[in-house]
């Protein structure tokens, strides 16, 4: 395997659309506005790791001190401060040509690293059910049933607290 984990860059932001497009429903998928807007305002949240210097997954994220899983907004990252003391993931995503091979996980370290580095307290994010085990693997603990109907689908909140790490 010839990869590699960095921060975004602002050129990025169309190849990280198509994989969000490609990876997720349409009615779940971040606009290509919203993963620019993510990449702009919070570089430093959203790391994208290339293969053959082709990305082929990414993690983007917003910080806060109040986090409120289902603000819509803050995918917007309305009410994001890059100070705030925890992480909230919008997105962990790997091209399907790519899946299925170990990149979520290396993409879920690096980001658990990063977020340390960062001095963050906590991550937080939403799932669906079938990924909690995933998530579960890495330290996360199931929180609650989301109050958010993204997608129309049901949602699973998820932290990790980085002191325990």
């Amino acid at each position: 395997m010839n990869d590699q984990i960095r921060q975004v860059q602002l050129a990025d932001v169309e190849r990280c659309y198509e994989i969000e497009s490609l990876a997720y429903p349409a009615d779940e998928a971040a606009t290509e506005e919203k993963i620019r807007i993510r990449a702009e305002q919070y570089p430093e949240g959203f790391i994208v790791l290339e293969d053959q210097n082709q990305i082929i997954g990414f993690v983007n994220s917003g910080s806060t001190d109040h986090v409120v899983m289902s603000d819509d907004h803050f995918k917007e990252l309305v009410g994001h401060t890059s100070s705030g003391a925890h992480l909230v993931i919008m997105s962990v995503v790997v091209d399907p040509k790519f899946q299925g091979q170990g990149y979520a996980a290396k993409l879920m370290n690096a980001f658990i690293t990063h977020a340390k580095s960062l001095k963050k307290q906590y991550i937080y994010l939403m799932c669906k059910e079938e990924y909690i085990k995933f998530y579960e693997k890495f330290g996360f603990k199931f929180t609650q049933v989301s109050e958010s109907s993204h997608g129309s689908e049901q949602w699973f909140e998820m932290q990790l607290a980085l002191s325990q790490q």
